[in-house]
């Protein structure tokens, strides 16, 4: 039996981060960081039959043209889908009552509708990015077992390519699901490689008032490239999620608006657009 200080749950019986209970959500779920894009997304469904916030996570429950569908925010970092991706993996196959793992697993599909920038110059502002691999850089992951997931060889090559400071943890890569990858692919999306970031600032090469360790850390990811998979972008959350994912049984994939390009200087003029026409993308695809 898992013990009341490992499974947290509330007095209601529901899990202690998310404030759910297992008939809340469904098994096609949609991450995304804001919780002011939850209802972005579900402005769209025919219907809603759930809705509840606790922190930084919503989540709400409805139906997109036929199709059960759960839009859940996970706030920002890696920290967060630690979290999210345990607790509602406990919802599904962990009994709440017994605190025993279910027999029968069940895998849930989980894609993330996010915003990032782009490192490269020739994928500009407003695109979309569908990421076929992640390379943490935020040692998440490393508090598990992990390396029956992870690409080592990715690893090594970007270690090696980068001039990798030990200190900071060793990256840890892990591939999309390629399930969710057909079913959501068009080739109006760019493929590569996303970096998951632990911080916005340093981390991503942002300068202000402090110095940072590599400062050509990121003109060297610019240039990284493995069996012809490149570094597409730079967010904070992807790798954290295909990591946590794969070693629980789901099935996860990461899209992204490109609203900046760090190569070019370049902002989106309109970023909401951008994210408004691959939330419909998404959700279309989904509901097929």
């Amino acid at each position: 039996m898992i013990k009341s200080s490992e499974l947290i749950l509330n007095p209601d019986g529901n899990v202690y981060h998310l404030n759910l209970k297992p008939e809340n959500i469904a098994h096609d779920i949609i991450f995304v960081g804001d919780p002011d894009r939850v209802g972005k997304i579900t402005q769209f469904f025919d219907s809603i039959e759930f809705s509840i916030q606790k922190r930084e996570f919503k989540t709400q429950t409805g139906i997109y043209k036929g199709k059960r569908l759960t839009v859940l925010s996970t706030g920002i970092g890696p920290d967060n889908i630690d979290i999210v991706l345990n607790e509602l993996d406990a919802l599904v196959n962990i009994d709440l009552n017994t605190r025993q793992p279910k027999e029968q697993l069940t895998s849930l599909n989980i894609i993330r509708i996010g915003t990032s920038g782009s490192i490269q110059a020739d994928i500009p502002v407003d695109s979309f990015v569908l990421s076929q691999f992640g390379i943490g850089l935020d040692n998440m992951l490393r508090s598990y077992i992990v390396d029956a997931v992870t690409h080592t060889d990715m690893e090594d090559a970007f270690m090696t390519h980068t001039q990798w400071d030990v200190r900071k943890g060793r990256p840890y890569a892990i591939a999309c699901s390629e399930t969710l990858e057909k079913r959501i692919e068009s080739n109006q999306m760019h493929k590569g490689i996303t970096c998951t970031i632990g911080g916005f600032y340093g981390p991503q090469g942002r300068v202000l008032r402090l110095p940072i360790q590599d400062s050509d850390l990121n003109s060297k990811m610019d240039n990284f490239e493995f069996k012809g998979n490149r570094i597409t972008n730079l967010e904070m959350e992807t790798t954290a999620i295909y990591g946590l994912s794969a070693l629980l049984g789901h099935n996860a994939l990461s899209l992204n608006a490109i609203i900046a390009n760090r190569a070019s200087g370049t902002f989106s003029e309109d970023p909401t657009k951008a994210v408004d026409e691959l939330i419909a993308y998404t959700l279309d695809k989904l509901a097929q």
